[in-house]
Formats: C-alpha cells, structure tokens, sequence
C-alpha cells in the first residue's frame, strides 16, 4: 500500500454526510515500531550525532518492508524529538525502509502500558525481527466484575 492510499484510510472519511473513523481493510495491520534499539542500534536523544550513523538491524528492514510490500501499514513512533525528524527522515531513506508516516516524541522510559479503547497488541523486540507468531500469554486487563470467584 503506497503512501497516498494509506492516507486515504487513515484521515477523515465522510459518508452520508457524516463524519465516520476510518476501518482498515480486513487482514491489514497498523504496525507501529519504534526505532532505537528496534531498527537500529539503540542511540539515545542525548547522542544526536550517532544518529545518521546507526546500523540498520538487517532482519527488521527485511520483515518491515515485506510488510510493507503486503499492504500493511508502517509507522515509526519513536522517542526521538521533532528537532531529530531531518535526520531521521534521511536515514529511512538512505537505509532502504519503507514506511508510511513517523511519529516523533513517543514518551521515554519504557515499562509502557497502553490503555486503548480498540484492541492493542503488542510485541515487545528481543533482538531478531520476523514474522509474528500466535502464542498465549498471561496479560493484565481490567476487571470487569464478570470473573468472582
């Protein structure tokens, strides 16, 4: 999915003259990947410099533009700050990665809990990128009352 199409999902959408949430395309995901240390070699905001040097993690660029190429959608979310998207926007590039948006700013320190309103899954990197596998696992959720013992 090019660019163009994927922002014609992702924005505004009238129907009936009202406005609607868009909905993707059924079996198309919305992966959003985080650069250091995912991608990349793990630069923080405080070493800009090393930025536009990093070595690409070669299984990640493989996995994220075969997604690509699918027609899932590919959005960096990353803690760098937007002073850094020049630099980051030209290393996408230059190391070959094939994405439809980033996102700048993403909150540092880790330990992250997403709280959604639509279901989130998440996949915490262990060092190699390829394709996702199903697996159960214990998650935390929020009590509903249905589950007393």
């Amino acid at each position: 999915m090019q660019r163009e199409e994927a922002e014609n999902y992702l924005h505004q959408k009238v129907e009936a003259g009202e406005v609607v949430s868009p909905v993707l395309p059924e079996g198309i995901k919305n992966y959003l990947i985080d650069i250091d240390g995912t991608v990349c070699d793990d630069i923080p905001n405080e070493e800009p410099e090393r930025m536009a040097t990093a070595n690409v993690y070669p299984d990640a660029l493989e996995t994220l533009n075969k997604w690509f190429d699918e027609g899932h959608l590919i959005c960096f979310f990353t803690s760098r700050v937007e002073s850094h998207r020049g630099v980051t926007e030209k290393w996408l590039k230059q190391n070959g990665f094939k994405y439809h948006s980033l996102l700048m700013g993403k909150p540092r320190g880790g330990n992250y809990h997403w709280i959604d309103n639509h279901l989130v899954k998440a996949t915490r990197y262990n060092g190699k990128f390829t394709d996702l596998i199903e697996k159960e696992m214990t998650i935390e959720v929020f009590d509903d009352g249905q589950n007393k013992a």
